[in-house]
Formats: C-alpha cells, sequence, structure tokens
C-alpha cells in the first residue's frame, strides 16, 4: 500500500449553514454537492474534500455528542494553500473576523514550512500552510 494523499476529512458540525459560509467564504473552498436527505455537505478543497455533517442529521446522529471544547472529533487537519504568504493570509483573515492562533514552521507532508492555526465555528482546529 501506497497513500497518495487525503481523500477526504469528515467533520460533524452543529450549523451546516455556518459551517459552509466559513469554509467557502473564508477559506476558499467549493462546493461539490449537498445531500440534505442525510445531512451532509461536501466542498472542494484542491484535489481532497472536506465532508460537513449535521449532528443532528442522518449520518450526524451516529457520532454521537456535538464537538465541544472537551469533546473533539479531531485535534486538528491541514490544508495546504497555493502561494501561501503568511502576511497575506493573515490579512486576509482578519478582514473576514477570523481569530487567529499561533503560527510557526512545522513538518509536514510536503516537509518544513511556515503554518498558521485557526479554528472553524465548530472549534475544529485548522492549520494552514504553504
Amino acid at each position: 500500500m501506497k497513500p497518495t494523499g487525503i481523500d477526504h476529512v469528515v467533520l460533524r458540525v452543529r450549523d451546516r449553514a455556518v459551517a459552509e459560509a466559513f469554509y467557502m467564504d473564508v477559506i476558499g473552498c467549493v462546493l461539490e454537492r449537498r445531500q440534505d436527505k442525510i445531512g451532509m455537505t461536501q466542498l472542494r478543497a484542491g484535489s481532497s474534500l472536506i465532508d460537513l455533517v449535521e449532528v443532528d442529521g442522518e449520518l450526524g446522529r451516529k457520532g454521537g455528542a456535538a464537538p465541544g471544547e472537551e469533546g473533539r472529533n479531531l485535534d486538528h487537519f491541514c490544508l495546504a494553500i497555493e502561494n501561501f504568504d503568511l502576511e497575506r493570509v493573515k490579512a486576509e483573515l482578519r478582514a473576514k473576523g477570523v481569530d487567529l492562533g499561533e503560527e510557526g514552521e512545522r513538518h509536514g507532508a510536503s516537509g518544513l514550512s511556515v503554518s498558521l492555526y485557526l479554528r472553524d465555528p465548530d472549534g475544529n482546529g485548522l492549520e494552514l500552510r504553504g
């Protein structure tokens, strides 16, 4: 076996519309498709997908309680950002009202690079890197 990358990440969210707005309007993902019957939206992030599943929807109920400060679904996931310029990305996020976390050089799939951390509206950790 030889993994070639992340196909998709599934996030359980309290309000799918709020999560969609964050990932599309702030982060720049593109709507792939909605499956309202099961409470899921799929967003395109380059060659990967981010699935947003409502915690009270058909799929979401299978995962138990909603994510919170003391009960998260995951620590964080990382999106590689094309032409990443830390100061430009920070300015863009601040202009959209996003609270920024720590930043620094981290090792990831593409080697050593600068990363910026933040949280989405449901408290899921998100790392953006070049």
